[in-house]
């Protein structure tokens, strides 16, 4: 069910280059919309916390499922770009609701080892981002076969959306008779008020904020646009598509393995060390230009930032009692999400008044690099709660 919904996210990426050709938008408008999945990601975080007051977590996680067929849908039937913005926003709150229900059903079915729980959970999520492009690559080459036998599809691209909501069908459906004979938690029984949770917790729902909310926002504009990133470092666009699937890549043994040492490290400072290895490579991207330099630099991005998400999920799941756990969860998302969802809008605009991406990532490592500065100052203050 991860694998699906974190697809739903990520697979627009890989895409922006045929929305540009379809809806003759520029990269500004198709910033947008990458932006848009994003915001949706984050829209019904607060309320699902709400509804995890009232209902289980395991019902939410099939609700998710049945919003992500809805939507992909809606995606996979666009003909203009404002009814592809709606999809990609569809496709967004599946999966934003989604990690506000499983995260922390996933971290209290494993209560003594939840940096472990989270990472395998999180490879399997990756597992959708390293073969996006694969699968891209093979829907747009046999797609335009397929094109006239599928209701309301004009175009090879609509068929990616197509296949994940047929899949999402199916997953959703397998869910549903697994929960059905599984013995689940209760550990969440007594997280009935979600305002009280985030007066109570504030502070550590502010640190995942900051943390993910400007690492995230880096993150968000780089990926989004790291095909035409690499194009425009003079690589030919298959092997700049492909590069995805290197930086995504280089996540399944980063989440497998930090979601280890997340349960063996102090979690405050090995997280601030995943921060500045990030900034680092960042910087060292920027500078890179041949081809074999560039899928080294590519594979340790994507390394180090996929060592972040576990790492981070462990350590505000484990910090967070029972009694707030869910809700204090739902609005840390919350306010991460809309920060970094901001990222692509972001790249998009400033690359379209002329600005290289070169010059766009340099500066935005360095305001990260502000960022990461203070949280260092912070953590050797003893402000930052563990």
């Amino acid at each position: 069910m991860v694998l699906l919904v974190n697809l739903a996210r990520v697979v627009f990426a890989p895409l922006l280059g045929e929305f540009i050709l379809f809806f003759e938008v520029d990269r500004a408008t198709v910033g947008i919309v990458a932006t848009l999945v994003w915001l949706g990601s984050a829209a019904l975080r607060v309320p699902t916390g709400w509804l995890l007051t009232r209902v289980p977590r395991h019902r939410v996680v099939l609700g998710t499922g049945v919003v992500l067929v809805v939507a992909s849908g809606v995606t996979a039937s666009a003909t203009t770009v404002e009814t592809l913005m709606v999809g990609a926003v569809s496709m967004g709150l599946a999966s934003g609701a989604y990690f506000v229900a499983a995260n922390p059903l996933v971290s209290e079915l494993f209560p003594d080892r939840v940096g472990r729980a989270m990472g395998i959970h999180g490879t399997a999520s990756q597992l959708a981002a390293v073969g996006v492009a694969p699968f891209v690559t093979v829907v747009l080459a046999v797609g335009p076969d397929l094109v006239d036998r599928v209701p309301f599809v004009s175009a090879a691209w609509q068929l990616v959306f197509v296949c994940v909501g047929l899949a999402a069908a199916v997953v959703t459906l397998a869910l549903f008779v697994t929960a059905r004979s599984t013995d689940l938690p209760d550990a969440g029984a007594a997280d009935r008020d979600l305002l009280g949770a985030a007066r109570t917790e504030w502070r550590v729902i502010l640190t995942g904020i900051v943390i993910l909310g400007f690492t995230g926002f880096v993150w968000q504009g780089l990926f989004n646009f790291y095909e035409l990133y690499m194009v425009s470092k003079g690589l030919p666009a298959t092997t700049a598509r492909n590069m995805l699937t290197v930086i995504f890549g280089a996540g399944v043994p980063a989440f497998f393995l930090s979601g280890r040492l997340a349960d063996r490290l102090p979690r405050i400072p090995y997280i601030l060390g995943v921060l500045v290895s990030f900034v680092v490579s960042v910087f060292v991207l920027t500078m890179t230009t041949t081809l074999v330099g560039l899928v080294v630099v590519t594979a340790v991005v994507g390394y180090v930032i996929h060592s972040l998400f576990p790492a981070l999920d462990a350590y505000l799941l484990d910090t967070l009692p029972d009694e707030s756990r869910g809700s204090a969860y739902s609005v840390y998302s919350f306010g991460m999400m809309i920060f970094q969802a901001s990222g692509s809008g972001a790249v998009g605009a400033l690359t379209d008044i002329g600005y290289a991406f070169d010059e766009v990532f340099f500066w935005f490592s360095v305001g990260l690099a502000v960022v990461v500065a203070g949280l260092i100052a912070f953590q050797r203050a003893g402000r930052i709660p563990n």
